[in-house]
């Protein structure tokens, strides 16, 4: 359960109106980071880079992500379409990154 407010570090509430688009997009990459919701938007707001870093933590994430895209795709669920287009993209581009940096050089863009 939550702390009572007076109890919080944090006291301050920001609240901003994204299209469907956009929250698609910023649900996706909040997924693939890693991080709890409100720590990714104090990164984001606060300028700091909010990057996805593999190793094995990230695999697994990675891992659970295209198990719920591929739970979404057997439902024929098409009201989380763009989610799941988001987080394709964000998934092939961790990818193609990974394989440039091990020394893949023959990957198609």
């Amino acid at each position: 359960m939550a702390c009572e407010r007076k109890a919080r570090k944090r006291h301050n509430t920001i609240a901003f109106w994204l299209s469907d688009e956009e929250r698609s997009q910023v649900d996706a990459k909040i997924i693939l980071s890693g991080l709890p919701k409100g720590e990714y938007y104090r990164k984001a707001v606060l300028e700091q880079e909010v990057s996805v870093v593999a190793g094995r933590y990230m695999a697994e994430r990675v891992g659970r992500a295209l198990e719920m895209l591929a739970d979404e795709l057997r439902k024929g669920n098409t009201e989380h379409e763009q989610l799941l287009k988001e987080l394709l993209t964000e998934l092939l581009q961790i990818w193609k990154n990974e394989n440039a940096l091990a020394g893949n050089k023959d990957i198609k863009k």
